[in-house]
């Protein structure tokens, strides 16, 4: 029987990457996405192309009956849910200082960002663990948080905030769910050609060309989702709470 993995934010960027690459390894696929299916008809048909199976559905992650509506269609669609991708997340609608930044766009970005990971892990994980153990282990869970989790960015410290909060959930669940046979990994992508990052692609340029990367080019979203393919394989057994930096080496403290 095919397993079925669910990706948050699956319709494009990242995303779509992911899905499209778990589709490749055989999964079921379903996609959470904010936007309605034709917006993303371009991407549909790719999978279509591939023979991938998929479902679509609309909701945003930081709501609680959207979260609920997404794994009840997952398990009446395909019966188990196997993997969850947590890929969804914004970025704050204006960049401001530290010392400007509203109380609303704070509650927004963290409200997605973390504590709608937080409550679709908890809503996943407790499907999961109705479920069987199928093969090596009973399910994986992946966050996709960011370089910003760790590094200061001054104007939009919501953002980082919500992703150093993603990193403490990864944390905490493997934790609470190793015995369960439910692996929980972060993966902390650095600065990958994206619609987020179009609006600051000269900056990026700038670093980029300037050596702030030791691995001289743009990440590329099927970088990531070439991760996350190999954290949902058998081949990570031994290992739950770690992070991978997907970053062209960004992490890499030099002199």
């Amino acid at each position: 029987m095919k397993k079925t993995a669910i990706v948050t934010g699956g319709s494009r960027g990242i995303g779509f990457a992911i899905a499209y690459q778990l589709g490749l390894d055989g999964y079921n696929v379903v996609i959470m996405a904010t936007s309605a299916e034709d917006k993303n008809q371009e991407n549909m048909n790719m999978l279509k192309a591939a023979g991938i199976e998929y479902t679509y559905v609309q909701g945003n992650i930081g709501d609680s009956k959207d979260r609920e509506n997404l794994v009840r269609k997952t398990v009446e669609r395909y019966g188990a849910v196997h993997v969850l991708i947590n890929n969804a997340g914004v970025a704050p609608n204006v960049r401001a200082d530290l010392l400007e930044m509203s109380e609303e766009s704070f509650d927004r970005v963290v409200g997605i960002n973390t504590k709608g990971n937080m409550f679709l892990t908890q809503a996943v994980a407790n499907q999961m663990l109705k479920q069987p153990v199928e093969g090596k282990k009973r399910g994986t869970i992946i966050n996709i948080s960011s370089c910003s989790a760790v590094v200061s960015s001054t104007n939009r410290g919501e953002y980082c905030v919500s992703k150093a909060g993603i990193s403490m959930l990864t944390t905490l669940y493997a934790d609470r769910l190793a015995g369960e046979g439910i692996f929980v990994h972060e993966i902390r992508p650095g600065v990958i050609a994206t619609d987020m990052t179009s609006t600051v692609q000269g900056k990026y340029d700038t670093l980029i060309e300037r050596g702030a990367f030791p691995i001289t080019r743009w990440g590329m979203p099927e970088d990531v989702a070439n991760a996350v393919s190999v954290f949902c394989s058998d081949k990570f057994l031994y290992t739950t709470g770690n992070y991978i930096d997907v970053d062209g080496g960004f992490h890499i403290q030099r002199l």
